[in-house]
């Protein structure tokens, strides 16, 4: 009987507790430096988060190792809510797809809480670059013999992973060139020292739209309302072609069902409010519009679909 009373005692104490959540500030955790794209991600959601919640959210900023940092001290922390993790398809998909070293398992170490946004990758042209439709880059490519060049923001990327990954479904030889980031890749395009790219296309479109260098193809498998005459790779012939990267917001494996389901539905609350749409609209990403648990199952299917590509590729980082 004594026994009983005190599980009975605990479990009442642990809905309490959930009940009460949140008590205190939470932080989400951008395991990448400031004004970057993921922290931008965090910060244009956290105030209505917060709202939300009934608490203020505290973004902070842990970079380094490329995200590795921040992801596995969230991984680590607390399982009780208050630790939050701004996950990215680098931090939780395809960066650890590639990455030679894993201190945390980016499935069964967090719980997906909920997603924010996605950004398709556009495939663009050099200026210099004699091709204007995909049909003219594929021509192109086979009379080069694999040495057309195609830029990447680096070894093991998202947009390099991208680039295998057409490669294998286009049945097209490329010559990757990997940067140290999208801003020199980018340069180096405008110029002409490079061919061909493929990058986020928040990275891209402005120098689209003043006409620097040519969008030939969208990674999505719907057109960008950004670029509506742009056609999608899927279209174009690449069929089932998808490669995009994504954000969301991640709790510790082990967090309470009753407060995980909180944060799900003051995310679900603070995305559906037009002034964040609008912010991330402005930002030229689209949110997405899927459950938690489609949610996980999609970061799931991402994750094993890029260790694919990574195998076939024999791609690795340190």
């Amino acid at each position: 009987m004594r026994s009983i009373y005190l599980c009975l005692c605990l479990a009442f104490a642990t809905f309490a507790g959930a009940q009460e959540f949140p008590s205190k500030p939470v932080r989400i955790v951008v395991p990448w430096p400031p004004a970057g794209n993921v922290d931008i991600t965090a910060r244009a959601v956290a105030p209505a988060l917060g709202e939300a919640l009934g608490q203020q959210v505290i973004v902070e900023n842990r970079a380094g190792a490329g995200g590795r940092i921040g992801t596995e001290a969230v991984a680590k922390s607390a399982p009780d809510g208050y630790t939050l993790l701004l996950g990215s398809s680098g931090t939780v998909t395809a960066g650890p797809a590639v990455w030679k070293t894993l201190t945390f398992d980016p499935l069964k170490d967090f719980v997906a809480i909920g997603p924010i946004q996605s950004v398709p990758i556009v495939l663009t042209v050099a200026p210099k670059t004699p091709v204007v439709t995909y049909a003219d880059y594929v021509a192109l490519a086979k009379a080069k013999g694999g040495q057309l060049s195609i830029a990447s923001a680096g070894n093991g990327s998202s947009n390099h992973l991208a680039i295998e990954l057409l490669m294998r479904q286009a049945n097209l030889k490329l010559l990757h060139v990997p940067y140290k980031g999208s801003g020199p890749a980018l340069t180096d395009l405008i110029g002409s020292q490079v061919e061909s790219m493929m990058d986020q296309l928040t990275a891209s479109i402005g120098h689209i739209r003043e006409g620097r260098i040519r969008a030939i193809a969208i990674s999505s498998l719907k057109r960008s309302p950004l670029l509506p005459e742009v056609p999608t790779l899927d279209e174009l012939g690449v069929k089932g072609y998808e490669a995009t990267t994504f954000t969301g917001i991640f709790a510790p494996a082990g967090t309470p069902s009753a407060v995980v389901e909180r944060l799900s539905k003051a995310l679900h609350a603070a995305m559906g409010r037009e002034d964040v749409r609008e912010r991330y609209r402005t930002m030229g990403v689209e949110v997405m519009d899927i459950s938690p648990p489609d949610f996980a199952a999609f970061v799931r299917t991402d994750y094993q679909k890029w260790q694919k590509v990574a195998h076939d590729g024999n791609i690795s980082v340190e």
